[in-house]
């Protein structure tokens, strides 16, 4: 699940992060026009992603936690910053929310054997 919750965040990250620096369509509807905001929030998803690729590599179990958690309070809090869930950003964060917390259930339990 480590692997696949890494995983989930560079396949999905790749392309946004793309999307956001050309300013593709669905970026701009998705994400609003281009701002300083969009850039911070830009920076944050590069920084995520990237992290994530050099994770698969090491497989340093506290470092994945400690991102998987971060994002785990980010994305279950984006219905209240953005105040609503038919964003599909809001729909796809509390999906990938769902996915990392099983992954973070997974380390908790292996850990505490």
């Amino acid at each position: 699940m480590l692997t696949l919750s890494l995983l989930l965040n560079v396949l999905v990250l790749a392309p946004v992060c793309v999307g956001l620096i050309s300013d593709a369509q669905w970026a701009r509807e998705a994400y609003g026009d281009r701002t300083a905001a969009r850039g911070i929030l830009l920076s944050i998803y590069f920084s995520i992603g990237a992290i994530s690729a050099v994770l698969l590599w090491t497989g340093d179990v506290r470092m994945i936690a400690a991102l998987l958690i971060i994002q785990v309070i980010y994305k279950l809090t984006t219905p209240f910053t953005v105040g609503s869930v038919a964003n599909p950003v809001v729909v796809s964060n509390l999906f990938i929310a769902a996915f990392h917390t099983v992954t973070l259930l997974l380390i908790w339990k292996r850990s505490d054997a």
